[in-house]
């Protein structure tokens, strides 16, 4: 009969037996393009999020930069804060130009799984219409069981059923296939409408803060013009800084030397009180010192920042002058810029060592945690004193204005024991 010869023919022909698993393809195919969009998909969401907080960024910096006088003591600090500025909306630009590329990438991705989804759909109807016209020539023959009977042998018999039952199976397959490739296509076709919106919106984005970066080097190269014609101005402001940094430095240097001397001498009374049987030793406070040190040690990288918003204008460490030529400038730790009266946090819990006033820095704080101390200095008003303990977080004090320049600036160091350490290692 006709449609016994049809199914062996299907049967036989290899090209039936791959249609038969044109399926598991078709979904091997789709979870690869589904592992190549989840890893862009990831990129796209980190470049999101960082131009998310470089745009936060950049607000807070510009909302700081136009409160600051527009004076001949300020310039330097408009300077410094209109470079920071100019810094981050560069790193925008950037960000803004590959997140483009990204969607660039997606877009022709996209196209080509449309592309190939719209062959597919035609080829799997083309083969679904064959296996209707098929069904309906062996409905018509009514010759499924004479196909069966006619066997040689049960074992044949039994075979020619399974392969009865595979055909019916693989024909309802191809119509679910079928609809399942339609939706998969439509999802990618509004997939990609919406990447192309994206797309101009990013293109927007990227021309207007161009545009915005090309204004604002203009006011700094028009400010560094202005500043270098006043460079005795800026020697004498250099020189004073140079003097409050070494007075702050040697206050630093002498209130840790003291607690280290202090805690010293604590290991030395508990060393005696072990050998004298009268006296308890002071095993609580020596497992303090041990337990803060081993804490704070392993929050490396993970301390809050001593202020909830803020941008830091002078990192750590020797660098050059921001416009002297040939002038390097050290700092013992980093400079954040703040809004007026900003609140101060204890990055970490401890004990408070030192409270101070330094000509230039206001009022200081050092805060010890075991073998590591904490600094913060320019400080308006001061919410604790020598002795307390503090927890981490907790709201020590505010940062100063200067009235000059209208800058609210804390300056924030990290030590261990006499060495200096970078604090940006240390915060997040």
């Amino acid at each position: 009969m006709k449609f016994q010869k049809d199914i062996k023919k299907w049967i036989n022909h290899p090209s039936n037996l791959i249609g038969f698993w044109s399926k598991r393809f078709f979904v091997i195919i789709l979870l690869g393009i589904f592992c190549i969009n989840f890893s862009n998909a990831q990129i796209r969401k980190d470049l999101e999020d960082r131009r998310r907080k470089l745009i936060k960024d950049i607000q807070l910096t510009s909302k700081l930069l136009n409160k600051t006088t527009k004076t001949k003591a300020a310039a330097l600090d408009r300077y410094i804060a209109l470079r920071k500025q100019i810094q981050q909306r560069e790193l925008l630009v950037s960000t803004l130009r590959k997140e483009i590329e990204i969607t660039d990438l997606s877009m022709n991705r996209a196209s080509d799984v449309v592309e190939s989804l719209t062959d597919d759909i035609g080829r799997l109807e083309k083969e679904y219409g064959e296996l209707l016209r098929q069904a309906y020539r062996r409905k018509k023959n009514s010759s499924d069981l004479g196909f069966i009977f006619s066997a040689e042998s049960i074992n044949q018999g039994f075979h020619r059923w399974q392969y009865l039952k595979q055909y019916d199976e693989y024909r309802k397959k191809q119509a679910h296939l079928i609809l399942e490739t339609k939706e998969t296509l439509t999802i990618k076709k509004t997939q990609l409408q919406e990447t192309k919106i994206e797309k101009e919106g990013l293109i927007v984005s990227v021309e207007t803060q161009a545009n915005i970066l090309s204004a604002e080097l203009g006011d700094k190269s028009k400010l560094l013009r202005t500043l270098r014609k006043d460079e005795k101005h800026l020697k004498s402001q250099l020189r004073k800084k140079r003097t409050d940094h070494e007075g702050l430095n040697k206050a630093i240097e002498k209130a840790i030397r003291k607690d280290m001397a202090a805690r010293r001498k604590n290991e030395r009374d508990n060393k005696i009180n072990k050998r004298d049987v009268n006296k308890k030793p002071q095993k609580d406070n020596v497992n303090a010192l041990k337990r803060l040190t081993g804490d704070f040690r392993n929050n490396r990288g993970r301390l809050p920042q001593p202020v909830k918003d803020g941008v830091v204008t002078r990192r750590f460490g020797k660098q050059q002058h921001p416009t002297l030529p040939k002038v390097q400038i050290t700092n013992n730790g980093i400079d954040i810029r703040t809004e007026r009266n900003a609140k101060v946090f204890a990055v970490f819990e401890g004990k408070v060592v030192s409270k101070q006033f330094i000509p230039g820095y206001q009022n200081m704080l050092i805060i010890q945690h075991g073998e590591y101390y904490t600094v913060y200095s320019n400080l308006g008003e001061v919410f604790v004193k020598k002795g307390d303990q503090v927890g981490t977080m907790e709201n020590i004090g505010t940062v100063a204005i200067d009235r000059k320049t209208n800058v609210s600036e804390v300056h924030f160091e990290v030590w261990r024991d006499k060495a200096r350490l970078n604090p940006e290692d240390w915060v997040r």
